[in-house]
């Protein structure tokens, strides 16, 4: 009985660490709070683009871009803007890798990109804030 007790308090203590893990995501004051889960990729063999040269680029590119996420448009896609244009990215809960983030916020996001014949988007693997 005693055995069992005690087991049963490593495992709940074992998983404390994991519940309290830190939650992050966009924050527009216009809309209601995502939720979000951390998480995070890195990735390293990308080039900086802005939205107007990627719009040139092939479907799969991996790409980085500088810019600001101005609102939440679905449950996981956002408009992200630069100052060459404006493109949908589609931002997992998972990625957002514990950071809170607004409209005033500079972004760097790293991705694939994904092209329609009339349609351009970004699937963020990496998120950062940048300073």
């Amino acid at each position: 009985m005693k055995k069992s007790a005690a087991l049963i308090a490593i495992v709940m203590l074992a998983s404390t660490p994991v519940l309290a893990a830190q939650q992050g995501g966009f924050v527009d004051p216009r809309a209601p709070k995502a939720q979000v889960h951390a998480g995070g990729f890195q990735a390293d063999n990308t080039s900086v683009v802005t939205v107007k040269q990627a719009e040139e680029m092939k479907d799969d590119s991996w790409i980085t871009v500088r810019g600001y996420l101005d609102k939440q448009i679905g449950d996981e896609d956002y408009l992200f803007r630069d100052g060459s244009g404006n493109m949908k990215v589609e931002i997992d809960h998972k990625r957002w890798h514990g950071q809170t983030i607004t409209p005033k916020d500079q972004v760097e996001l790293t991705g694939e990109l994904d092209k329609d014949f009339n349609s351009i988007e970004l699937d963020v693997k990496q998120v950062r804030k940048l300073p």
